[in-house]
């Protein structure tokens, strides 16, 4: 006769430290995500006023900390085995080092984590999140009336008049919010090491998700899987917004178990009111949290048909936190918002149509509405098939389907000087959507698809079997529903620029569902076979399982273990920046130059900056002409019209400049930007920067 292991989900021991331990881990995860949260909703108040200042904003960030620890507290939380509790920290503040440790100096705003960065110290010196800017200091309105002449450059837009101009920058407030705190307190590299600590935070929360879920004893595996992630050790190595909504949501679906679990004791506890703020208050730092949100209607409808009333807390709580994300992004990030309606607005249908299907079954249930016994005998198994049938779907789109976008598309421009690149058929329109199941298995491997696939299935028939059987159903229902069905929409319609590893962006929520739930179908193996086969059975059974999960994920990182991405561009920026004197005007001449600098001259120099359209680049007379008349008006006032290019001195000799220098001639290793293949390593990027005087208004 076999002995049994213990089981993973049992009652565990209780003594005072074992307590202490999972309820101070739980309270640092929850009280990290609403101190987020809070923060941004402040940031949106006096950075929106003009008024963030670090002698106002570093006290009140102490105190929010304070009120969301203590609110967090609150919440009961489970008893952890000390050395599971241990092993946690072990593996959450081990990945916080090597990330820093190898932490990246993406500077330049050619990518979202550089725009990021730009923005949080454009928050941090100028106190401002939409920032007004002088006429006076670029030479005037009738300077900014020249076409072809502008304060805008990517991920900044100009708005305004030429009278009354400001500088809004992309995305939504949040990451440039939390990120110019490290500003504040160390400079930029002070804000690109924020990243690894919320980074380790969200692997902590990760891992008592796991353990609140039923596999407490397995959670730090769950931990180490996501952390080895190569995909997450990627943004967190940058001021990516992908490390802050790891805490928020991470956070918001571990308070979502909670809420479940107090809601099937017939309690509607604290917990149930933040799981609804942390979810939905990610769209303070990513818009596209709306789409988490969203999903939480199917899942409150599920437990509001039971007669629970936790989901109202949580409806109320996400309903409040995404109204105030969505003023605030109407308010302050309006442009963005423009530039992708195209799939905001969809989404916002989607949730309308979720809410009306919600209300109408709420409805026809309480006129005594149900489902027929023999739909609700083959519901369980036709939904678990139904798992199985949409894997299989999307994993053979390349074999049917090319998926396209408009050839007009700025991203199709990009896409096509790649693919000439790599010696691929020239199609701009390619989004590449139909390969995202292929992206996946990259970075965990096929097996781990596999598992991941059929513990879905698993899971959604189990929770049919006791929806249909009218039992409760079980704590983990909401962070399933949730990470499917965000992980059915990212795979179906990723929304990105396919060049890897950026577009890796878009799995950091999937990738740590597909562990979690690899993970989870070992910790259930061991604990199913120990009951029914010798132990050795159900050990080698759960190793095989963790196994071909783990080795994997770590094969696919290894290559990416040390890289220091963009390292050097600091120096880089420090060398132009010095370059420069007061009273100096800079205007980019050339094509990559209007990409890279204007917002850094204006963030990091602090100098007043212009740019060019690609249009006025291509007319040399008219750019002459401006140039002459930018000139003239900056001396006119005092002031100095410094040329800056980087595609070499063809543009400053054409133009006539004078005292033509190199003020940089730094090379550094970039990420590669591969359409069909993995990448595995990096490569190097010039970072070459000419500057020269202007002669022309004088002559």
């Amino acid at each position: 006769m076999s002995r049994s292991l213990p089981t993973a989900d049992e009652d565990l021991p209780s003594s005072p430290l074992e307590r202490a331990g999972g309820r101070w881990l739980q309270t640092i995860v929850l009280g990290a995500a609403t101190w987020i949260v809070a923060m941004s909703l402040l940031a949106v108040v006096l950075a929106g006023l003009g008024a963030w200042f670090p002698w106002l904003v570093l006290p009140l960030a102490l105190v929010a900390a304070g009120a969301s620890g203590w609110w967090a507290h609150g919440i009961p939380a489970r008893s952890l085995p000390v050395w599971t509790a241990a092993l946690l920290v072990v593996v959450s503040v081990g990945a916080g080092i090597w990330t820093a440790t190898t932490h990246s100096e993406q500077v330049l705003p050619r990518r979202d984590s550089a725009s990021y960065l730009q923005a949080a110290i454009s928050m941090a010196e100028t106190h401002h999140r939409v920032v007004p800017v002088d006429p006076a200091s670029v030479g005037g309105p009738d300077v900014l009336a020249i076409e072809g002449v502008t304060l805008a450059s990517p991920a900044f837009y100009e708005v305004g008049s030429d009278t009354d101009p400001a500088i809004q920058p992309q995305f939504v407030i949040g990451p440039g919010a939390i990120y110019s705190l490290g500003v504040w307190l160390g400079g930029p590299t002070g804000a690109l090491l924020v990243p690894a600590l919320l980074s380790a935070l969200g692997i902590l929360g990760l891992g008592l998700l796991t353990a609140r879920i039923g596999a407490p004893r397995w959670s730090p595996l769950a931990a180490a899987g996501v952390a080895l992630l190569f995909p997450v050790l990627h943004t967190a190595r940058a001021t990516y917004s992908e490390p802050l909504a790891m805490v928020t949501l991470g956070g918001g679906l571990l308070a979502l178990v909670i809420a479940a679990r107090q809601g099937a004791r017939g309690e509607v506890g604290r917990a149930a009111l933040l799981a609804g703020v942390l979810i939905g208050g990610t769209a303070f730092v990513r818009i596209d949290g709306l789409r988490e949100t969203i999903l939480l209607i199917p899942v409150a409808a599920l437990a509001l048909a039971q007669g629970q009333r936790w989901p109202r807390a949580t409806l109320l709580g996400a309903g409040v936190s995404t109204l105030l994300a969505g003023l605030a992004a109407l308010w302050l990030s309006n442009q963005y918002l423009g530039t992708i309606a195209a799939s905001l607005v969809p989404l916002v249908g989607l949730g309308v149509l979720m809410g009306l299907l919600t209300a109408v079954m709420l409805w026809w249930q309480r006129r005594g509405g149900a489902v027929p016994q023999a739909v609700s005998r083959f519901l369980p198994t036709g939904l678990g098939v139904g798992v199985l049938v949409l894997g299989l779907f999307l994993a053979s789109r390349p074999l049917w389907q090319t998926v396209r976008q408009s050839p007009d598309d700025p991203g199709s421009r990009v896409v096509a000087g790649l693919q000439l690149r790599q010696g691929l058929t020239v199609d701009g329109g390619r989004t590449y959507a139909e390969q995202t199941v292929a992206w996946l298995s990259w970075w965990v491997g096929i097996p781990a698809l596999v598992i991941a696939l059929a513990t879905l299935a698993w899971a959604v028939r189990v929770v049919a079997t006791k929806w249909t059987a009218g039992e409760s159903l079980p704590a983990w229902t909401g962070p399933l529903l949730v990470g499917a069905g965000s992980t059915v929409l990212t795979l179906w319609r990723p929304g990105i620029t396919p060049d890897h590893p950026w577009a890796e962006r878009r799995l950091v929520i999937v990738l740590p569902f597909v562990i979690l739930l690899c993970i989870a179908a070992a910790a259930y193996a061991v604990r199913h076979l120990s009951r029914r086969a010798p132990v050795a059975v159900a050990i080698g059974a759960g190793v095989a399982l963790v196994a071909a999960t783990i080795i994997p994920t770590a094969f696919a990182t290894w290559p990416h273990r040390s890289e220091r991405v963009e390292l050097g561009e600091l120096a880089a920026v420090d060398a132009v920046c010095a370059s420069l004197t007061d009273g100096d005007v800079v205007l980019v001449v050339d094509s990559r130059a209007a990409n890279e600098w204007p917002q850094v001259v204006r963030g990091q120099c602090a100098r007043p900056a212009l740019s060019t359209t690609r249009t006025l680049q291509q007319d040399p007379a008219r750019l002459a002409t401006a140039v002459a008349t930018i000139d003239q008006a900056v001396t006119a006032k005092g002031g100095r019209l410094v040329l800056l290019a980087v595609e070499g001195t063809k543009e400053l000799d054409a133009l006539g400049a004078s005292d033509i220098r190199q003020v940089s001639d730094a090379f550094v290793a970039e990420d590669d930007r591969l359409l069909e293949q993995r990448p595995d390593g990096l490569v190097p990027l010039s970072l070459e920067v000419w500057t020269a005087v202007s002669n022309s208004g004088s002559e």
